[in-house]
């Protein structure tokens, strides 16, 4: 009867209701624990430092490749330019030789040497190819002149 008398007091059950809760706060930390991730403070401060080092490391690569492309702009430019210079080098060498000088000016003056006749043919297709504007360039120079004489004192240009 003892025993039937310490199962039902107050002190027993005070006693019998703190273990069942030391357990349940028990059961319910090593759940948390198992739960909680596994991120440290040192973990933490790593990837604080990688990111920071990332974000202070990202605007000097952007400019060194954005630099390197500049680089290799001019560099494309420089070899365009020298090889421009190679083919002036070259005209100037023709330049200088009399035959050359002689062929440009029959080509493009029509010149003719004493003795010879020279002749322009027309092509009578080729009035009918050519729009009738023409614009200056198409023109003789005198045309031109003409023109710019007749329009110089017009007020409604």
């Amino acid at each position: 009867m003892a025993a039937n008398r310490d199962r039902f007091s107050t002190a027993t059950k005070i006693r019998i209701l703190g273990e069942q809760t030391a357990a349940r706060v028990y059961r319910s930390q090593t759940r948390r624990q198992a739960r909680r991730s596994r991120l440290t403070g040192r973990a933490a401060f790593l990837v604080l430092v990688v990111c920071s080092l990332i974000v202070a490391l990202a605007y000097p690569m952007r400019q060194y490749v954005s630099q390197r492309g500049d680089i290799a702009e001019q560099e494309r430019l420089t070899q365009e330019a020298g090889q421009r210079v190679e083919e002036l080098r070259d005209e100037k060498a023709r330049l200088q030789d009399d035959a050359y000088i002689q062929r440009l000016a029959r080509e493009h003056l029509h010149y003719v040497l004493p003795g010879e006749t020279g002749y322009i043919m027309t092509d009578p297709r080729a009035a009918d190819e050519r729009p009738e504007d023409k614009g200056a360039t198409d023109r003789p120079w005198y045309s031109n002149l003409l023109d710019g004489v007749d329009s110089a004192d017009r007020t409604d240009r």
